[in-house]
């Protein structure tokens, strides 16, 4: 095994142990979202699934603390281009899918299934505005709507307001859009600032990782990756949305020529 294939199965191990450490055995899905299900573009009907892409080839060396140093800067570039990612975020969709490919190899998480659920989630932590930052905090924060059950489930504050601002009912925070108790369940630093943000986009696509090969054993297969997302969020629409994007974006990928190694 090579060293760099070591080194990564290290953090991959290490980041486990965090988030299995805030694993409860009450699981929630991770989000009630804020925005409409869409893919970045038109074109033909949704998949049924959409297999893992290509692992992204690692960094010779990190380049930041946290799993989106673990990637290659130059296919990040060249696949932001291409398919219209901002290159933090890519940065740590990759990084997420390269960690978890080292801990569960088993699960075939793809960083296109990442990018789906962001992109569908918040448009990649730029809705209503904000940005990424450098270090992967998400500005302003991305916070969804109460859930009242007025129009959504009904789910009671769970947090005291600490993460959403709310201390009478919950709401779905963070480039990933996960509610309070879900993050409860598997909050996870994975941006190596020693402290788990569900508004930092590394630590909200880690703690996705983890959620998504919770729910389900593999992704690597039709039946596997449709009830991973689903647990993610169980509407139709939803799911088509996912698998349109990351589809448009595992292709983007391919045409750079820049595939994992």
């Amino acid at each position: 095994m090579r060293p760099r294939t070591l080194a990564l199965l290290a953090l991959g191990l290490a980041l486990a142990g965090l988030a299995a450490a805030a694993f409860i055995a009450t699981v929630l899905s991770p989000r009630i979202g804020i925005v409409d299900a869409g893919a970045p573009g038109e074109g033909p009907p949704a998949p049924r699934w959409v297999a893992p892409a290509a692992l992204p080839p690692a960094a010779a060396a990190p380049t930041r603390a946290g799993v989106s140093g673990l990637v290659d800067p130059a296919w990040v570039a060249a696949v932001a281009a291409e398919s219209g990612i901002p290159e933090r975020a890519l940065a740590a969709y990759a990084g997420a899918a390269i960690a978890k490919n080292a801990e569960r190899p088993d699960c075939l998480l793809g960083w296109n299934t990442l990018a789906g659920i962001g992109w569908v989630e918040s448009r990649h932590g730029s809705y209503g505005g904000a940005s990424i930052a450098d270090d992967g905090t998400v500005s302003p924060p991305i916070i969804g709507i109460a859930l009242d059950g007025a129009t959504t489930a009904l789910i009671t504050d769970t947090d005291a307001g600490a993460i959403d601002g709310d201390a009478e009912f919950d709401r779905a925070v963070g480039p990933l859009q996960f509610i309070p108790g879900s993050w409860a369940n598997w909050y996870v630093d994975a941006s190596g600032d020693g402290v788990a943000d569900p508004h930092n986009i590394d630590d909200a696509a880690l703690a996705a990782a983890n959620y998504l090969c919770r729910a389900t054993p593999t992704l690597g297969d039709e039946q596997s990756w449709r009830t991973g997302i689903a647990a993610y969020n169980g509407d139709p629409a939803y799911l088509d949305a996912v698998a349109t994007a990351a589809a448009q974006y595992s292709a983007a990928a391919e045409r750079t020529g820049r595939n994992g190694d």
